[in-house]
């Protein structure tokens, strides 16, 4: 088994680590390569993988390759290690917005490939990635989640679902950044310290997404939970509705996936 990564940007190193750590591939199977040198020797060093010179040595002889790079720069990347390839070589993409037709027509007919779309969360262990296989086998498709499943949940998907999963897992860790940050300034507010206060909305938004995840309850439950007549809660939750929380992230999910069809040229 040969995994080679090309780009070791925050993506590429935190789901080549969780890899790594969670013994699905071993050191001497991964090889790294990113245009910054210093960037790919680093994450070698760290992880006691591999550092290749080129992506073309990279990709020698991998079984698969996970494609880290900007969308911006990902058809130029693809196409320099395409006839590097070996012939059941299977790639795995996570670049935004760039579809499976795109990746399809830069690969060739017949090549294996896999598009995913990972959060920033994986970089903890706690990451959502859905998981578009194309030409794979069954087996295959289960190594590829067995990989992903190292930095936190998967989920097998088709196209359509990747891109409406992206825009609330993919981008959500922005909005609940924003919420924490918010939860923080009324703390401080309060009187609380600044670095108290951050660790208490961070920890606070950490233990309920856990709580949900682990009872398996719905969310309006374990609200509901929390809500005594006449309390402090349900003062609170009045206050959001008043100001539009719902609505506010509903749009926010929506106009990411707006621009995710925008971005692919279908708006």
């Amino acid at each position: 088994m040969r995994l080679a990564v090309i780009g070791t940007g925050n993506m590429g190193k935190a789901l080549l680590g969780g890899f790594v750590k969670g013994g699905v591939i071993s050191p001497s199977e991964a090889w790294c390569f990113d245009v910054y040198e210093e960037a790919c020797t680093k994450c070698a060093e760290e992880l006691g993988v591999n550092a290749a010179s080129s992506a073309q040595e990279a990709v020698k002889g991998a079984d698969y390759i996970l494609m880290a790079v900007k969308p911006v720069h990902f058809d130029d990347a693809l196409k320099s290690i395409k006839d590097s390839l070996e012939p059941g070589a299977v790639v795995l993409s996570i670049a935004a917005a760039v579809t499976c037709d795109r990746i399809g027509k830069i690969l060739g007919e017949g090549r294996k490939f896999v598009r995913i779309m990972p959060n920033t969360p994986a970089q903890v262990g706690l990451g959502v990635s859905a998981v578009c296989p194309v030409g794979l086998s069954s087996e295959e498709s289960d190594f590829v989640i067995k990989l992903l499943n190292t930095c936190g949940e998967s989920i097998l998907c088709d196209e359509n679902t990747l891109d409406a999963i992206g825009c609330v897992s993919g981008t959500g860790p922005a909005y609940v950044m924003l919420f924490i940050e918010a939860m923080a300034d009324a703390a401080v507010s309060l009187g609380i310290k600044r670095a108290d206060a951050l660790k208490i909305a961070a920890a606070t938004v950490a233990g309920s997404g856990k709580l949900a995840l682990e009872t398996g309850k719905h969310p309006a439950v374990l609200k509901d939970m929390v809500c005594s007549p006449g309390g402090t809660t349900i003062a609170g939750v009045m206050a959001l509705e008043e100001n539009g929380l719902r609505n506010a992230v509903i749009k926010s999910v929506t106009a990411a996936y707006d621009k995710t069809q925008e971005m692919k040229g279908n708006k």
